[in-house]
């Protein structure tokens, strides 16, 4: 396995947390591209249809009842790209992630992490670095009790704060 978003998930054994904070990420994704063009899930379709194949991750991850919860701070009004991953977090919701979107006038005073992160067992974090135009460009590991700590209290801050998806309405 090469990506360590993957490997983090297989190996957790409670939880999985996921905090991003980008209003823009990789506008060269072909599926955001296509949503661009009109492309829509079906919420009513068969789940095959939706493809997606990180929802095979999600639902295998939860199915080991690691608890997977993912924070998106947020601008408002909200990016294209931000409208397209609202549309487009319905299946993940619906194989047993849980997400939450936090308006970033509303995280102000919040000590934040310098970058989106997964943490996985609140013992290791994945920091994600990112180009300007939101491209990964590298990716790090930490373990030490500090930082732990500081992600773990940023993270669950911002979740208190957070409206759940199904409550949320983009802006």
């Amino acid at each position: 396995m090469t990506n360590p978003v993957l490997e983090g998930l297989a190996k957790a054994e409670r939880s999985a947390v996921h905090l991003e904070m980008r209003d823009a990420y990789q506008p060269s994704d072909p599926e955001f591209i296509a949503w661009q063009n009109g492309k829509r899930l079906d919420p009513t379709a068969d789940r095959s249809t939706w493809w997606r194949p990180f929802l095979d991750v999600v639902t295998a991850t939860t199915a080991r009842r690691v608890v997977m919860r993912r924070a998106r701070i947020v601008s408002e009004p909200v990016t294209d790209y931000i409208r397209y991953e609202y549309d487009m977090t319905f299946p993940n919701v619906a194989v047993g992630e849980l997400v939450r979107w936090l308006p970033r006038r509303e995280a102000g005073d919040i000590p934040l992490p310098g970058t989106d992160l997964w943490m996985f067992d609140n013992s290791s974090v994945l920091f994600t670095y990112f180009s300007g135009i939101g491209e990964v460009v590298d990716r790090e590991w930490r373990t030490e009790p500090a930082v732990v700590e500081m992600v773990s209290t940023a993270f669950e801050t911002v979740w208190e704060r957070a409206t759940p998806h199904e409550e949320y309405k983009p802006v």
